[in-house]
């Protein structure tokens, strides 16, 4: 075998990729395994964003990249087909929630047992949600926190260290396909490898679009979720939340359909910093010692367009407008939203915002579309709880959630260019943990048979 040659060549250290290459590794443990990211090891990612300070990572954000990806966040894995991606679209429903379930043994395997599963599901809320306009979808969850899931990772890295390589701070640069697989053009030498699976992430996204086009490839359509943060007092869900920690709760307007998103009970809201905008994101409660008495979500809706620069100018036009080229996110009291009417004092408000925010006109500074549609989802819910949610109930502008372009794979995940694999969010196909970690275990598991035939 020549030097630096290896029969799969991993990019990107996320979470798909980890679990990839955890299954590999139980499956055939004579696969010659390769990792590249460009960011660094778990224990050296440090970032200025995660002590309230501005980033000095300089090209690449330790926040973001680096072993574990976004793993490194709140590590909250939800095992269901019902949101979080289009794996079972892909795979079958039945053969998805196996593979999570899965994902949910290793976590345990690894230490996650000491955060209890919960579910929430919920027949009677479900039934009562229908009546009044909404839909109530339900999950599993394993939500392990920021520490934990650190941990985990960790532990993780130091059980695949002596069983495969790993190159850190190292870019690829370029790939060409040749007679014997690939040749991969780093900023740390050449590596050549049989097969390549590309794990990158939201972080990578502008880097796989462009090594996709040296190929002839082009990516479709791309989704992007905007939506409001509200933050209201958490007795007020109280009747709804009684058997479970969270819900998630569908409306469907007429030309819209709108999700609630990271529901946090006793959580704070905090600024995330995603490319190069700053938007108010919810905490949950295990990541700060003094809970907070308030309730928050988001309430996204989603909107397709027709590549990925044109998706990235919307959010930028919107939510950079918001920014002012600095860290602002604009607040306004619920009561003052309805009557589209700015806040000028929260001195006393009965919600006690728990992030430092511009007081103004969320409504004025944002398109209709994301203020009808949370006014019509509070109608819904106010007649679903059978009161009236708080005037004092904060409104902050504006959350994104990003997407990868969508990239054609097969049944097994293969790229237009045989030998390419995505797994994932860089696979247009997961836009969860759970789900990005089980594409890499249903990938796992069939490059190793056939590696293995």
């Amino acid at each position: 075998m020549e030097l630096n040659h290896h029969d799969i060549t991993i990019i990107g250290a996320g979470v798909s990729s980890i679990f990839f290459a955890y299954t590999l590794i139980n499956e055939n443990p004579d696969i010659s395994i390769h990792m590249i990211d460009v960011g660094k090891e778990l224990e050296n990612r440090h970032c200025g964003i995660d002590e309230g300070k501005e980033c000095t990572c300089g090209d690449s954000c330790s926040k973001y990249t680096g072993f574990s990806g976004l793993g490194k966040s709140e590590g909250k894995f939800n095992y269901t087909n019902d949101f979080g991606g289009e794996l079972h679209r892909k795979i079958g429903n039945e053969r998805a929630l196996r593979l999570m379930e899965e994902v949910d043994a290793i976590l345990c395997k690894f230490g996650g047992s000491v955060r209890e599963k919960y579910s929430t599901k919920n027949e009677a809320l479900s039934e009562k949600a229908k009546r009044h306009g909404l839909h109530a979808l339900s999950t599993e969850v394993r939500h392990l926190g920021t520490g934990l899931s650190q941990e985990i990772f960790q532990d993780m890295y130091v059980f695949m260290q002596d069983r495969m390589t790993f190159s850190f701070e190292t870019k690829v640069e370029a790939i060409h396909k040749n007679d014997k697989g690939f040749e991969l053009h780093t900023n740390q030498g050449k590596v050549h490898s049989d097969t390549i699976v590309v794990g990158t992430g939201m972080s990578g996204s502008i880097w796989l679009k462009k090594m996709m086009e040296s190929f002839g490839v082009y990516p479709g359509e791309t989704r992007l979720d905007m939506g409001c943060r509200v933050e209201m007092k958490e007795d007020q869900l109280k009747s709804i939340l009684k058997d479970t920690f969270e819900t998630k709760l569908k409306i469907q307007g007429l030309d819209y359909e709108a999700t609630t998103y990271c529901m946090n009970p006793r959580g704070r809201i905090i600024r995330k910093h995603q490319h190069g905008l700053v938007m108010p994101d919810g905490q949950n409660v295990y990541e700060k010692e003094t809970p907070s008495t308030n309730l928050n979500f988001t309430l996204f809706v989603p909107r397709y367009y027709s590549s990925y620069d044109d998706a990235m100018n919307r959010a930028e036009e919107i939510i950079g407008s918001i920014n002012r080229g600095k860290d602002r996110v604009v607040v306004q009291k619920l009561s003052d939203f309805k009557n589209g009417m700015p806040t000028e004092a929260l001195a006393g408000n009965g919600v006690v915002p728990s992030l430092n925010a511009d007081i103004g006109n969320v409504r004025k500074e944002i398109p209709q579309l994301y203020s009808q549609a949370l006014l019509d989802f509070l109608f819904a819910l106010e007649n679903l709880l059978g009161e009236e949610i708080h005037g004092d109930t904060l409104v902050y502008g504006l959350d994104a959630k990003f997407y990868e372009p969508k990239l054609f794979t097969d049944e097994f995940l293969q790229s237009e260019v045989k030998g390419i694999y995505l797994i994932g969010d860089c696979s247009g196909v997961t836009h969860s943990l759970s789900q990005a970690a089980a594409s890499g275990i249903y990938l796992g598991k069939h490059l190793a048979d056939i590696l293995g035939a």
